[in-house]
């Protein structure tokens, strides 16, 4: 089998682009929705709030200025070939460079700590990112971002059922985290969910689900009508456009599934607003 060889510096300019853009420019998914529910919000305070929300990432897009205050801690999701090496620099450093690069000469605002409890010291670049990183077969490494920003990851839950909940145990779990989320994640939001695996594995599922377009859905017929089930009964709690009300509370559920135990049934539930900024390259 031939070796790709990718520089650390091709790696560095691919990841600076994705932060930079993912900050700039709203997906077509999201634009799109935001343009539906505007259409079909009840409430007239809504409909303006979705109509801000549209100009707003119009003006982000033309000025090349960031959708939103927070520009979000760097995540990324990896998927590395087995036959790519990295030449002249190691794949994590050209990442976090890349990284720097873009929250440094994008202007972005530079929102980590050093330490999460007692020295609370701004880090000063965005870093470090976020790194979950996959061995797939090939000679391509394909990147998935999005800046997480925490007005709605501060909203997000992971319970531990059993498998007696069944389907309306994860169905009651996920609508429970969301009203009790309330107007804090900037709605309209998109709601990821991990379901299967571990602890840990249940929430990475449910941060990956928050980046997929909300203009697909779940390949197994179960899950994307629990998906639009969800989506639905969301909308019938209320809080609407930025939480001041109307039948726009979400624009999208997505639910991501693995395999489990036997004895489990972990749920994750990441919660993401509006801005639900994502962008993908491969390499």
């Amino acid at each position: 089998m031939d070796i790709r060889k990718i520089t650390a510096k091709e790696i560095t300019k691919t990841v600076k682009k994705l932060f930079m853009d993912c900050n700039y420019y709203i997906g077509d998914d999201i634009n799109q929705a935001l343009k539906s529910a505007c259409e079909t919000e009840c409430s007239p305070v809504g409909k303006n709030v979705l109509s801000q929300l549209l100009e707003n990432n119009k003006i982000a897009k033309d000025e090349q200025i960031p959708i939103c205050q927070d520009t979000g801690m760097a995540v990324l999701f990896v998927e590395y070939g087995d036959r790519v090496v990295v030449e002249n620099g190691s794949f994590h450093q050209a990442v976090e460079q890349g990284v720097r690069e873009a929250y440094d000469e994008g202007y972005l605002r530079k929102s980590v700590v050093a330490d999460p409890v007692f020295d609370r010291i701004n880090t000063k670049d965005n870093t470090p990112a976020v790194i979950h990183t996959e061995i797939v077969s090939g000679d391509k490494i394909s990147f998935l971002v999005g800046g997480k920003g925490f007005g709605s990851e501060n909203m997000s839950a992971i319970r531990m059922l059993t498998p007696s909940y069944g389907a309306k145990g994860v169905i009651d779990f996920v609508l429970e985290t969301v009203k009790k989320a309330g107007p804090n994640p900037c709605p309209p939001m998109v709601v990821g969910v991990g379901i299967g695996g571990t602890f840990d594995k249940a929430a990475q599922l449910a941060k990956k689900a928050t980046l997929r377009a909300i203009n697909t859905e779940n390949p197994d017929s179960r899950y994307a009508d629990m998906e639009k089930h969800l989506l639905t009964e969301i909308n019938k709690m209320g809080f609407g456009p930025a939480g001041l009300g109307g039948n726009t509370t979400a624009i999208g559920v997505n639910i991501e599934t693995y395999p489990t135990h036997i004895a489990g049934m972990p749920v994750a539930v990441n919660i993401c607003c509006h801005a639900a900024r994502h962008k993908s390259a491969t390499i």
